[in-house]
């Protein structure tokens, strides 16, 4: 199943990846978040961990780099969305943890307006069980709708998903 139901162990994941990044970037002024669905206890979600490095000076960014670079990730652009660069394993440097445990990394400026995203809709969906419910019922059906395909799914998601995140962004600012 593309889809899975909620397991406490996305939790432990996050925060052993956390502490390999932590070992990594000592020293620099960043904060890491657990973002994404699997940061949200109960909701069912793909078994992947969402990751934020949040960076507070420009001149961090290049440290960041560098440093994740000699652990075994390269910079992947930000893939069409501003002020979220992307990270992937390229296997060149082994890692126990950070080879094992699916992830999408992200580094981002503290003042990302994707990152700000990210981080409202995560703690909207904390906070808010109907919402949360939403949008667990909106994963299924759109992991029905794909047959299962994870690109089918990823497409989709864009479409359907985006408008949801949307409307809960939007919510958040009038409260």
């Amino acid at each position: 199943m593309l889809i899975q139901e909620h397991v406490i162990e996305w939790r432990t994941h996050f925060l052993s990846i956390k502490k390999e990044l932590e070992n990594t970037l000592f020293g620099l002024d960043l904060n890491i978040e657990h973002v994404g669905s699997t940061s949200v206890l109960g909701l069912a979600s793909k078994p992947i961990i969402d990751i934020d490095i949040i960076y507070k000076e420009d001149s961090e960014f290049e440290k960041i780099k560098t440093r994740l670079s000699s652990i075994g990730y390269f910079h992947n652009g930000n893939q069409g969305i501003p002020e979220r660069e992307v990270f992937k394993r390229n296997q060149a440097v082994q890692n126990k943890i950070l080879d094992n445990l699916a992830h999408h990394l992200y580094v981002c400026p503290k003042d990302s307006k994707e990152l700000q995203r990210h981080l409202q809709f995560r703690n909207h969906l904390r906070n808010n069980e109907a919402a949360k419910l939403r949008s667990q019922n909106l994963k299924y059906e759109l992991a029905k709708k794909a047959n299962q395909n994870k690109k089918t799914y990823t497409t989709l998601k864009e479409i359907f998903a985006t408008e949801f995140i949307n409307s809960i962004i939007d919510q958040e600012k009038k409260t």
